[in-house]
């Protein structure tokens, strides 16, 4: 990417390079968190065995039995536990209600672990079911997100055009026409465009809210801390589903009405399950927009990339990582990088209109620019009409991963 020795590098593609660059960054994350609850948690794990050791002991001296004939016992209340046995009374696993509960962990992705199929037929049937069930619940989860994104937009438009309402524009010395305030209203309007940060912060504030209502609500029903529900609320939002905390797992909850409770818990993990897939989508272009600024700031140095004198200049590459300078310069506007090639054959470009971000940003707004073109063209209410290609081979729009999906699949389906 970036050729400190003066040695030819050679033109690296922009996606692979950012690909690279993702994955070292997950990599040294990973090390990280490991190094962390490395020390967190290994002093309490340390305890925890020695504890146990010293029980284990008394135990068995106290009855009399020898350690293998309790290790067979134990391993046998652990046969037991998996197949959802436990010493306090808790809800059947496997009737109606149980098995329920038991496939919206499969499609959700969550997967608590508490309960899994203990048999041949169970676990085959499985593998089919979750193929289809967890491929229709992603595309629920997409659908979801372009809809809270429509509406967040609107919203946004609104309050945009209240503040902007009651603007006087002077000519003259005077007040303006009603025409002419009419028009400047217009003109101020064309090019507003909702920021995709405002978009995040609102995602992430309805995460919070349903996260904070739903932990009162386990903390009252199952006795937890609140900041132990808050970690559930985590977890299982996010569809991590460790299954060390799960909630609704107990025949009746008393003083409360538990079917009101068990209903209450379907609604705030579905909820939840959205918001938080949601802001993971946000939140993703935000971390590619990082990726790019890092792109341009590694390529700078880079000056053995230049036409060497004599040579015709060729057009370079789409995603070509290439001095600023060498880069084809265009109009100030919006260019997503999945319809570049296909849209400007057809002598059609996105909107003129600026995005609001500052320097870090102005490098290379790919999923950037396909959200907030998304953004104001649903607050609009004209969504972009896809090419013929498009919709001859059934690739459409969509937003988020969803969208740059589609867009992707239409271009090489095209160039095919």
């Amino acid at each position: 990417m970036a050729c400190r020795s003066g040695c030819c590098c050679g033109s690296v593609n922009e996606d692979n390079a950012r690909f690279l660059l993702l994955a070292l960054f997950i990599v040294v994350y990973l090390l990280c968190g490991a190094a962390v609850f490395s020390a967190l948690e290994q002093p309490k794990e340390r305890e925890a065995k020695e504890r146990w050791a010293q029980r284990f002991e008394h135990f068995s001296q106290k009855y009399n039995l020898s350690r293998k004939e309790l290790n067979n016992f134990l391993r046998s209340y652990e046969e037991a536990n998996i197949a959802g046995i436990r010493v306090d009374t808790i809800r059947p696993r496997w009737d109606l209600t149980g098995a329920f509960y038991f496939v919206g962990t499969v499609v959700s992705t969550i997967g608590f672990g508490m309960t899994t199929p203990a048999t041949i037929g169970g676990k085959v049937f499985l593998m089919f079911y979750g193929l289809l069930g967890c491929s229709s619940t992603i595309l629920f989860f997409n659908l979801f997100l372009e809809r809270v994104i429509t509406v967040i937009a609107v919203v946004l438009k609104s309050c945009h055009e209240r503040r902007h309402g009651n603007i006087v524009v002077p000519q003259n010395g005077r007040r303006a026409s009603a025409e002419g305030r009419a028009r400047a209203k217009v003109e101020d309007l064309s090019g507003w465009k909702p920021s995709v940060y405002c978009v995040m912060l609102i995602l992430g504030a309805a995460a919070i809210l349903v996260s904070c209502c739903a932990s009162l609500m386990y903390s009252a029903a199952e006795g937890w801390g609140y900041l132990d529900s808050l970690y559930f609320c985590f977890v299982a939002f996010s569809t991590i589903g460790f299954g060390d905390m799960v909630s609704s797992q107990r025949a009746v909850y008393e003083g409360l009405p538990t079917a009101a409770y068990r209903v209450g818990n379907f609604f705030f993990i579905l909820t939840g399950v959205c918001c938080i897939y949601s802001l993971f989508n946000v939140i993703s272009i935000v971390i590619k927009q990082v990726l790019n600024w890092m792109l341009r700031r590694l390529e700078a140095p880079c000056r053995c990339c230049f036409p060497r004198r004599g040579r015709p200049h060729r057009h370079p590459r789409r995603n070509v990582v290439a001095p600023g300078n060498l880069r084809t310069r265009r109009d100030p506007s919006i260019e997503t990088d999945a319809l570049n090639e296909s849209e400007t054959d057809a002598g059609r470009r996105m909107s003129g209109e600026m995005i609001s971000m500052r320097d870090f940003l102005a490098a290379n707004k790919v999923n950037l620019a396909i959200m907030q073109k998304q953004l104001s063209e649903m607050a609009n209410g004209h969504p972009r009409q896809s090419g013929s290609g498009s919709r001859q081979n059934g690739f459409s729009g969509g937003v988020g991963a969803l969208g740059i999906m589609n867009n992707r699949l239409a271009e090489t389906s095209v160039d095919r």
